[in-house]
């Protein structure tokens, strides 16, 4: 079980990358990150799920490109100059396995307290509810924080 899993599951404040991706704010938890990286060349992979249509090197690593704005409704974006690459390593069908995810911008490393998590709401929304770990409050916004296996699987 990793870090991130245990502090949801024990409540306690989690460190979170903080990114914005359409007009949603995420936070992935900081232990997931590896690098954050300016946008670098792509390379389209035929047949691929639309939200992994792209791989990058990566330091000499193929890497899928996931751009998770398909899988949660939201309109595709060209890139602008706070767009960034976010290298995250998730256990997917239990191996390790980097993805890099297209962010419109990073914030910072901040800590959430999880006691003001709440789960995702079931209506009223065009995102899948499995998408979501949480909703957590970071200052007046709410901040999503999502399941990245199920969103990438």
């Amino acid at each position: 079980m990793t870090d991130f899993v245990e502090a949801i599951e024990q409540g306690h404040a989690l460190q979170v990358v903080m990114m914005r991706i359409g007009p949603e704010t995420f936070a992935l938890g900081a232990g997931m990150v590896r690098e954050i990286i300016d946008p670098i060349p792509t390379t389209r992979v035929a047949g691929a799920r639309p939200h992994l249509g792209h791989v990058v090197n990566v330091r000499g690593n193929v890497v899928p490109l996931a751009d998770i704005r398909e899988r949660f409704g939201m309109p595709m974006e060209a890139a602008t100059p706070d767009t960034r690459f976010v290298v995250i390593e998730l256990d997917l069908d239990g191996d390790p396995t980097l993805v890099a995810l297209v962010a419109d911008k990073v914030f910072e490393v901040t800590a959430v307290a999880l006691e003001s998590r709440q789960p995702a709401p079931k209506i009223g929304t065009s995102w899948r509810p499995e998408y979501i770990r949480s909703i957590v409050k970071s200052g007046n916004d709410f901040v999503i924080i999502p399941d990245m296996q199920a969103i990438l699987n």
